[in-house]
């Protein structure tokens, strides 16, 4: 058994109690895997603000490296239907930027949206493993 195959065979195994069902963006027989769940870093500076009225829970969002970032070379840009809305936080975003790197598929979404006048608890974002078997 390749090595990759092996390691998502065990996290499926693993985090199966912890799977959530997409019934609309994968068939009944593919489960996702949540790895990560974080604030959105720099949502008051970018789009974010802007956007937030039309932000809904379980909204797609789409996760764009960014190796070539001056201030991260692990950066992961956030944006909602072409709007940036900031990065995944650099203490964060190690696992999620290997993993792009590697072409994972990766997928995230709103998991959380609140009303704050602190933008690190405006809005969580979920990142998850899609198509698990």
């Amino acid at each position: 058994m390749e090595r990759r195959a092996f390691f998502r065979a065990c996290l499926a195994a693993c985090a199966a109690p912890f799977t959530i069902p997409l019934a609309a963006a994968a068939p009944a027989k593919h489960r996702t895997l949540v790895i990560q769940e974080s604030p959105i870093a720099g949502f008051q500076y970018h789009h974010g603000e802007a956007v937030w009225s039309m932000l809904r829970v379980g909204q797609p969002l789409t996760l764009v490296r960014e190796p070539t970032n001056p201030y991260d070379s692990r950066a992961v840009r956030v944006e909602w239907n072409d709007h940036k809305l900031g990065y995944v936080p650099r203490q964060e975003n190690t696992a999620v930027a290997q993993m792009l790197d590697r072409g994972e598929r990766l997928e995230a979404m709103i998991a959380r949206l609140e009303q704050s006048p602190n933008p690190w608890a405006r809005v969580r974002l979920a990142v998850y493993v899609a198509g698990i078997a």
